[in-house]
């Protein structure tokens, strides 16, 4: 007789439910859940996904349907209630369903998740502790969870943490992509289709004060082999490589060798990557060589145009740096994304200052952020007294968590909105993002502006 497979659910949680989802606009491929598939062995489980952003389904529908023994479910600090949410329903339907809590958020605010339908929070990346979590448990192995390196676990509703230790990604599988497949029209980068991640490394090497990436995997920055990053992406049947580390543009010998593989392999590709400026400004010529073998996006943090912030940020770098940066990309063809930083100081002529500079120097793609102190860094210790909400669904940069220094809350809201609805009638005017629907953000930006509710 066959035995019965165990039954485990992959949950990429939805960002959010306002309107301003912007859902289709930029999906991610759920890599943390297909590194899970990947070292699931098949001949004993059974493995199903929901991925909150583009099923038809309901999530509490999809584990009516699947009848989960084991659920997996990662996500970001601003997506936290929904993890919650969903292990509670798990819970509902079988209490004696296995709960794994894992991704970035768990590494750290894991004490954020403990929760009584939570059972275990996975507080690394090693996707090789989850088939060891499901066997320890359904052999009643006590001692093995006790002795498993970089979980919390719940035993008779008390907490428990076990020793972290840093992963070297050089032991990663290939990821199981075949719901990505499966599902391949709903995963993009803006108009870039079928946009599949690969990650090439593992935290930051850099120390900006206002990431958590160089947090991650407790701080320590590890890298996979080139060699090995030019095979799987050769492997992958799509034509869009979103690479995700946080900072691809790093080490020049590695990005020679990266750049002399693709073309002796002759893959023909198109890829989406983040940098830094200084980085840029400094190899004009590996930028060019990068545009030449199919480089697209290159998503920039400029952070801020004001040299004071740049040293607040510890971003060690300069203005001048950014603005070389984009004039390099604009040479060669490469769509620089510049991401920058609204910060709690700003007064009305910093919003205006910006877009100023902004068509100054021709930067086409922008995106902005309101200064958000992570949930679980010093700069969240830092700002506590001036916190204004505790809901961990405004931490998704579009929200102000903190009062700000100069301008009333509402008085920054209408700043930032203006900003917005004036940014999109750029890119409109630009020629850019045809597949947006302008006029509903255009109206929906400026009805908050009028003081709708956010």
């Amino acid at each position: 007789m066959e035995t019965q497979k165990i039954k485990v659910l992959l949950i990429h949680p939805e960002e959010n439910r306002s309107i301003y989802d912007f859902k289709g606009i930029i999906e991610n491929e759920p890599l943390d859940h297909e590194y899970v598939s990947a070292v699931l062995d098949r001949n004993i489980y059974e493995i199903a996904y929901w991925d909150g952003k583009i099923e038809d389904v309901s999530c509490k529908s999809r584990i009516e349907e699947f009848k989960p023994d084991v659920a997996f479910i990662a996500g970001r600090d601003f997506q936290e209630e929904f993890l919650l949410e969903y292990a509670d329903t798990i819970k509902e339907y079988n209490p004696e369903a296995i709960t794994i809590l894992g991704g970035i958020h768990a590494q750290l605010c894991f004490k954020r998740l403990y929760k009584p339908s939570v059972d275990f929070v996975l507080r690394s990346f090693d996707s090789f502790k989850v088939p060891l979590i499901i066997e320890a448990v359904r052999n009643k192995d006590d001692k093995a969870i006790e002795e498993l390196h970089d979980i919390s676990y719940q035993k008779n509703g008390e907490w428990f943490e076990n020793e972290v230790e840093a992963f070297d990604i050089k032991r990663l599988p290939r990821p199981d992509r075949s719901y990505f497949y499966e599902k391949a029209d709903h995963y993009n980068y803006l108009e870039m289709k079928h946009a599949a991640w690969v990650r090439t490394a593992y935290c930051c090497p850099y120390r900006c004060k206002f990431c958590m990436r160089n947090k991650m995997n407790l701080g320590v920055y590890s890298a996979r082999d080139i060699d090995d990053v030019v095979d799987e992406i050769a492997e992958i049947q799509t034509e869009n490589i979103y690479i995700v580390d946080d900072d691809f543009l790093f080490n020049e010998e590695r990005l020679d060798r990266f750049i002399n593989l693709i073309e002796e392999r002759q893959i023909k590709k198109k890829y989406i990557c983040y940098g830094r400026s200084d980085f840029i400004a400094s190899h004009e010529e590996l930028m060019k060589r990068l545009a030449d073998i199919g480089f697209y996006y290159i998503l920039v943090g400029l952070e801020t145009i004001r040299e004071g912030n740049m040293e607040e940020y510890n971003k060690k770098n300069s203005i001048e740096n950014n603005i070389k940066s984009i004039e390099i990309c604009n040479k060669y063809g490469l769509e620089m994304m510049g991401m920058f930083i609204l910060d709690l100081d700003f007064e009305k002529k910093d919003f205006k200052n910006l877009y100023k500079w902004i068509k100054e120097h021709k930067l086409k793609h922008v995106a902005v952020s309101i200064y958000t102190p992570e949930m679980g860094m010093e700069t969240s210790d830092q700002y506590k007294d001036r916190m204004i909400t505790d809901n961990p669904g405004h931490y998704d940069y579009m929200h102000l968590v903190c009062k700000p220094d100069v301008l009333s809350v509402s008085a920054y809201y209408r700043a930032y909105y203006t900003l917005l609805v004036k940014l999109l009638l750029k890119a409109q005017k630009d020629g850019i993002y045809d597949f947006l629907d302008y006029g509903f953000y255009v109206r929906s930006f400026i009805a908050n502006l009028l003081g709708k509710k956010r």
